[in-house]
């Protein structure tokens, strides 16, 4: 509504008197552009580092939630990144020579044990077949030779398979498991950061939304901040001199409780007008259109508040 009334004011101010009176100037007010800085998590409000009306620079940490729960979570990650890494390692170096030493020891038990039970169960057939001994007895003996052989065969193939080496689908498997924590792990870092609300732009903090030790709800704003180093005003230009302002110009702009004006440049004019009905554009409707234009402080001086009323005349030709 104060919006709409300034607007109003200005356009019909200015539409009494047009530029063929030389009137080239326009009213409004100071504003910025309001950023509402959001919680990313359901999480207890540790630290409010800034106060209303401070300001404040990009990437300044604002707020602080409560991240014990994300950081053990992020200590995980890394235990598994650490542990994905290792064994990419171990396959790539491949098997150790005390390894291949153990392998050839149990091999050659293995062959020794072989050798027993197949003399014992040459020796246990023999005796059968001379009826000395029952079939039970011939029976326990084949499967100790059976068992024994099997076990031979057994450790053969684990000491090939290590003199063999890593393979390259193994290798491939591990460092994509490596790639696959080290995700895992940037993820986890990235959510343990957005506990910390930061500035987005510079700016001044405008209003606090919560209070040490609340919880505010996910994507709930928590602070409000005017963004930009300056304000900049906010005027509505009317449809007499609509054609004569575009992004560029330069003009002044005299702001209430200032004795000089400030140099400004226009930075944008909306496209679409605001008050009069497109259906309705008669020639007399035409002069109470108006459109929104943001004039840049070009100069450097302390920030202006916002909402403090200006009036802007353009360096026109």
């Amino acid at each position: 509504m104060k919006q709409l009334l300034i607007a109003l004011i200005a356009a019909s101010a200015l539409t009494a008197c047009g530029p063929s009176d030389g009137d080239q100037r326009v009213v409004g007010e100071m504003a910025s552009e309001r950023i509402e800085l959001t919680a990313e998590f359901n999480e207890t409000i540790l630290e409010i580092l800034v106060a209303e009306g401070e300001l404040v620079t990009a990437g300044q940490v604002l707020l602080r939630q409560d991240d014990e729960k994300a950081r053990a979570t992020l200590a995980e990650a890394k235990a598994q990144f650490l542990q994905s890494k290792a064994r990419f390692d171990e396959l790539l170096r491949g098997p150790r020579g005390e390894r291949i030493t153990a392998a050839r020891a149990t091999l050659e038990g293995a062959t020794q044990d072989f050798e027993f039970r197949q003399t014992e169960q040459q020796r246990v057939q023999d005796i059968y077949q001379r009826g000395l001994t029952s079939p039970d007895t011939l029976d326990k003996a084949n499967a100790a030779y059976d068992a024994a052989q099997a076990a031979l065969k057994l450790r053969l193939a684990q000491l090939e398979e290590l003199l063999a080496g890593t393979t390259i689908e193994e290798l491939a498997q591990a460092e994509q498991a490596v790639e696959q924590a080290a995700a895992r792990r940037d993820g986890v870092q990235i959510d343990v950061n957005k506990y910390a609300v930061k500035a987005p732009v510079d700016g001044v903090i405008d209003s606090r939304l919560f209070e040490l030790g609340e919880r505010p709800g996910v994507g709930q704003p928590v602070l409000v901040m005017l963004g930009g180093e300056q304000a900049y005003a906010r005027v509505y230009v009317p449809e007499q001199l609509r054609v004569q302002i575009s992004a560029g110009v330069k003009a002044q702009i005299f702001v209430d409780g200032l004795d000089t004006p400030i140099a400004g440049r226009v930075r944008w004019v909306a496209s679409e007008s605001t008050f009069t009905p497109y259906f309705a554009l008669t020639e007399r409707d035409r002069g109470r259109l108006s459109f929104v234009a943001k004039i840049d402080v070009t100069e450097a001086r302390e920030r202006l508040p916002d909402g403090v009323p200006v009036e802007v005349e353009f360096e026109l030709n």
